[in-house]
């Protein structure tokens, strides 16, 4: 046997396997993977991949360098996808001349579903996003395609298992006491089987497709050449489709790869599995590897089988509210997220928890890109649509020289129902649709990476509205937006925190008092990290500005309280010793009354808001006390009560000689009148 280890390749990464080439003496060859340093303890063994796997990373330039010396092999594929496609778009114009549209509409959704299976795992991954919108598509054809989750046609078990011996080492029945004598689903990537091991546990074994990367490599290399000509040629195409689908295939490449589904499974758990009711299941190192996937198996029902789960006594509405805000700390919080959320993939356990399956198809979103949503979305709440329109240009949809005015005027036809909180009532389906016509019609460019978000969120709601025709994704999206804007140090989201409590310069109470009341919804909501951090940026330099408005406008609230503890204090001592009320002190004005009105609902709201605890609160604003920032604080205001209660005096002294000066003049007009009158 001959051993050598094979150069890194420029496409290496850090924490990258070392790969070695055995060459056994029969002279078949196969690939030995033994993992870096880098990798988690769980994996410290040897794993076998054959040798035609080889490379396992997308790359186009290599693709096209392949294909472009196989013009039959590409020319094969092309008819072969036309010739059926063609004649199932036939059949549909042929029933629709002869008005027998809805007698075989059970037959078409039949065979549309067979036609995605027969074409391969790139189509039939479309079908099954198309099988989560019932918005979209009819319910005959909605049943058909969901069978496109998990119940395709199987591939032999003879191969599985001559996949299981060459990828672990052992034939299955050394590996497993028990592994079920079929499959109980086939996906298109693999199939899966039931087992349990040595230890007891029961598992899913998930097994990939033979000839699966060559079928797959060939479809992305005809539509990559397809979306090239469209973007050269069709000029009111502005996106970067080849963009898009590299990024589609450099997903799915991952997809194949069962070690680093298994590496995103572990990554999901770590960020995502404290939340809450939801569940993600464990990965066995010792039995995965390329080809094959051992992780627990989870007993659970798919989301869209409603009755079931309500017959288990389950909430499905309320799970799908749990996946929602998972959803938001992906794509918000910690940008890596679960690009393929089908029903297959989300299943409700038997004691009520949301369980995740398959990481292969995952995905991340830069920092800047996550605060450039949040900061659209408080721009369109806002009604900010110039804002907004910069909003895309920093997230990459507008170059930075496109002209933005005739933008600004368009979106606010978008979203001209989206005022305050009514944006809720929107789903993101019809903003989708909105904004692609948008983008159609002015110099917008979608990057890659939004098509996946698109993709994640619109199949999330699918399963929603499936569940809940009246759920609104975005209505529960409000109290974790909300709750970042009130706790989120970063720069960004002060900045977005600022631009929705002040317009032109004045402070608005009732949008602070809907970011605290929808931010106490939030199961993450901590009064105490509100208030700590609130206190921080106020007596920071980065909170001058909302700190002086804030300071003037609470100074307002307490000369108003004040005003009317003293109007009311005369009126009763005048009523008391029986004189008129007349020359009263006068009440606070209608501005500082609406104030004082404000701060009370402001009380009332933290009063009500989880975690608070008066007798805990005393502590922890003695610790405050002593910080320098809030003293700071603290001499600011105090400060600025000091001063409005001297000018207020000096008003009242220049008022009071204004008017004794008055009288003075009334009584030198009155003796001279009566002197001349004498005369």
């Amino acid at each position: 046997m001959i051993v050598k280890t094979l150069p890194p390749t420029p496409q290496s990464l850090e924490g990258e396997p070392q790969v070695t080439e055995v060459i056994p003496e029969n002279g078949t060859q196969a690939l030995v993977v033994r993992p870096s340093q880098g990798l988690t303890t769980r994996k410290q063994q040897a794993l076998t991949i054959p040798a035609q796997f080889e490379t396992i990373r997308y790359n186009p330039v290599e693709i096209e360098a392949y294909y472009r010396k196989r013009p039959l092999q590409v020319l094969q594929r092309i008819f072969a996808v036309l010739g059926p496609t063609l004649s199932f778009v036939f059949g549909l114009w042929w029933d629709s001349r002869r008005g027998i549209v809805v007698k075989d509409e059970r037959r078409r959704a039949v065979q549309l579903r067979e036609l995605l299976t027969q074409l391969g795992p790139a189509y039939i991954k479309i079908g099954q996003a198309l099988s989560t919108r019932p918005d979209l598509v009819p319910p005959v054809y909605l049943e058909e395609l969901t069978r496109l989750q998990d119940q395709l046609p199987p591939f032999p078990n003879e191969i599985a298992y001559q996949f299981i011996e060459e990828e672990l080492g052992a034939p299955p029945q050394d590996i497993y006491v028990e592994l079920s004598p079929q499959p109980i689903a086939a996906a298109s990537l693999g199939q899966v089987y039931k087992g349990k091991l040595q230890t007891g546990e029961e598992v899913a074994v998930k097994v990939q497709r033979p000839d699966l990367r060559e079928r797959i490599t060939i479809d992305l290399y005809i539509l990559r050449r397809l979306a090239g000509w469209v973007q050269k040629n069709v000029k009111r195409v502005r996106s970067d489709l080849v963009g898009i689908l590299d990024e589609l295939g450099e997903r799915i490449f991952e997809e194949m790869d069962y070690i680093h589904e298994g590496e995103n499974a572990e990554r999901f758990f770590q960020l995502y599995g404290h939340i809450k009711d939801i569940y993600v299941p464990k990965i066995y190192w010792e039995y995965t590897n390329r080809r094959v996937l051992t992780m627990e198996w989870i007993d659970g029902i798919k989301l869209t089988q409603a009755a079931e789960i309500r017959d288990r006594g389950i909430d499905a509405r309320y799970l799908i509210e749990v996946g929602v805000q998972c959803s938001l700390r992906q794509l918000l919080e910690h940008g890596f997220f679960h690009a393929d959320p089908h029903p297959g993939n989300l299943l409700a356990t038997l004691d009520g928890k949301l369980a995740y399956l398959d990481f292969g198809m995952m995905s991340e979103i830069k920092p800047p890109q996550r605060y450039g949503l949040i900061e659209a979305i408080v721009h369109v709440v806002n009604r900010d649509f110039e804002g907004l329109a910069s909003d895309y240009v920093k997230l990459d949809f507008l170059s930075p020289d496109t002209d933005l005015t005739p933008i600004i005027p368009a979106f606010a036809r978008v979203f001209a129902d989206a005022q305050g909180a009514s944006v809720a009532e929107l789903n993101i389906k019809s903003i989708t649709d909105e904004l692609s016509a948008l983008m159609y019609e002015y110099p917008f460019r979608v990057p890659p990476y939004y098509a996946l978000i698109i993709r994640s969120l619109v199949t999330l709601e699918g399963i929603a509205i499936y569940i809940d025709p009246n759920f609104k994704v975005l209505s529960e999206a409000y109290p974790y937006v909300s709750k970042r804007l009130l706790t989120d140090p970063s720069p960004e989201l002060r900045t977005s925190l600022r631009d929705l409590l002040f317009k032109e310069g004045k402070f608005r109470w009732n949008r602070l008092e809907n970011l605290l009341r929808n931010a106490r919804k939030n199961q993450d909501y901590d009064f105490n990290l509100v208030l700590n951090q609130g206190l921080d940026f106020l007596s920071s330099e980065r909170g001058a500005f909302i700190r002086d408005k804030l300071v003037d406008e609470f100074a307002n609230g307490l000369n108003a309280l004040g005003k009317n503890v003293l109007h009311n204090f005369t009126y009763l001592l005048r009523e008391r010793v029986g004189l008129t009320a007349v020359n009263e002190t006068p009440a606070a004005t209608v501005e500082q009354q609406q104030t004082l009105e404000h701060i009370k609902h402001i009380l009332n709201i933290l009063r009500e808001t989880r975690g608070f605890d008066p007798m805990q609160l005393v502590p922890q604003l003695t610790q405050l006390s002593v910080n320098p920032g809030v003293q700071r604080l603290g001499q600011q205001v105090t400060n600025r009560l000091a001063q409005k209660a001297v000018a207020h005096l000096l008003r009242e002294l220049l008022a009071a000689e204004e008017v004794n000066n008055t009288q003075d003049r009334k009584l030198d007009q009155t003796a001279s009148l009566s002197l001349s009158t004498k005369i």
